[in-house]
């Protein structure tokens, strides 16, 4: 996230694509859990570190920030109603500039802030996702989040239908939940997972300003148009509408709305904050996405008149 003319901040996420090497990814410790839900540990009996004075702070500001947003009658959570209406015409041209354009591009070793054309990137393979929390989180916050997760996980498998377990063996899909101290001993962690990764992808990942609230990261092998891993960084600093709101974006980024758009409306893809959780927009926009007329590696130019006609049978659906 960056500063923003109106809450102070405005949600952005960084989503960039990175060259693999074909080799498999590194099974985190652990097996899979039977029941096939999130089975991270879970902290029980751990005596957390007190936290530095750093993190100690970053919650106090982000606390600060979350209560400023409220106040302003952000981070909505309805998923839109009558006060925003919107059309097939303005749900297509919202797709395309989602969808179709990159949020950051790669600079030498920074990831630099600039909308660019790019083509259509989304899953083509089961996601098996795992949650994994710093040494720091407290018990009980790791319980809502794994909770608020595997909730959400489900929710984007039945738009997208894209199959995603829950796992803690051999994830394709990692999501941290890190405090500021948990962090930084994680670039080990980050190459072991993403082999060849990008010197960018992981300065994004290990030394994010303030106003970075989260971010996701999504790969694919050889520049292929479809994605093969994603690690999704969420501050475990954030209170639980922060955190819940950075999940709510940046799981649904990683699956391949890759941009923000401000004509979006209702959306979390948009950096005005009104809204902090999946809308009815957006899970249009994700159902768009995944239908099989469209297909990785369109141009704009390819997928505009086939989101044009999916945007006019989803509203005229709705009517």
């Amino acid at each position: 996230m960056k500063p923003g003319n109106r809450s102070g901040l405005l949600c952005t996420a960084v989503l960039a694509l990175g060259l693999l090497s074909a080799c498999e990814d590194p099974s985190t410790p652990g097996g899979p859990d039977p029941d096939g839900g999130l089975a991270p540990d879970m902290g029980a009996g751990l005596d957390l570190p007190p936290p530095s004075e750093n993190s100690a702070a970053l919650a106090v500001y982000y606390r600060r920030l979350q209560n400023d947003l409220l106040v302003q009658g952000l981070l909505r959570g309805d998923g839109g109603g009558p006060d925003t209406p919107f059309t097939d015409e303005m749900l297509a041209r919202n797709f395309i500039r989602i969808a179709l354009f990159d949020e950051y591009r790669a600079d030498g070793d920074i990831l630099r802030a600039e909308a660019t054309i790019s083509r259509l990137r989304r899953w083509e393979q089961p996601i098996r996702m795992a949650v994994e929390f710093g040494e720091s989180i407290p018990v009980d916050q790791r319980a809502r989040d794994v909770n608020s997760i595997g909730a959400y996980a489900a929710r984007l498998s039945r738009l997208t239908n894209v199959p995603i377990t829950q796992t803690s063996n051999d994830a394709n899909f990692h999501v941290f939940i890190l405090n500021e101290d948990d962090r930084v001993g994680y670039e080990d962690r980050l190459r072991q997972i993403v082999p060849g990764i990008g010197e960018s992808s992981v300065r994004a990942f290990m030394a994010p300003g303030r106003e970075t609230l989260c971010l996701v990261i999504a790969f694919s092998e050889a520049g292929a148009p479809t994605y093969s891993r994603a690690v999704a960084l969420i501050r475990g600093e954030h209170p639980d509408l922060l955190r819940l709101a950075c999940i709510h974006e940046e799981l649904a980024q990683g699956m391949g709305l890759a941009n923000d758009s401000p004509q979006a409306r209702p959306s979390i893809f948009n950096d005005d904050e009104e809204f902090g959780l999946l809308t009815r927009h957006d899970e249009l926009l994700l159902r768009m996405l995944y239908d099989d007329r469209l297909r990785p590696g369109m141009t704009a130019a390819e997928a505009a008149p086939i989101a044009r006609q999916i945007a006019a049978e989803l509203i005229g659906g709705e009517s």
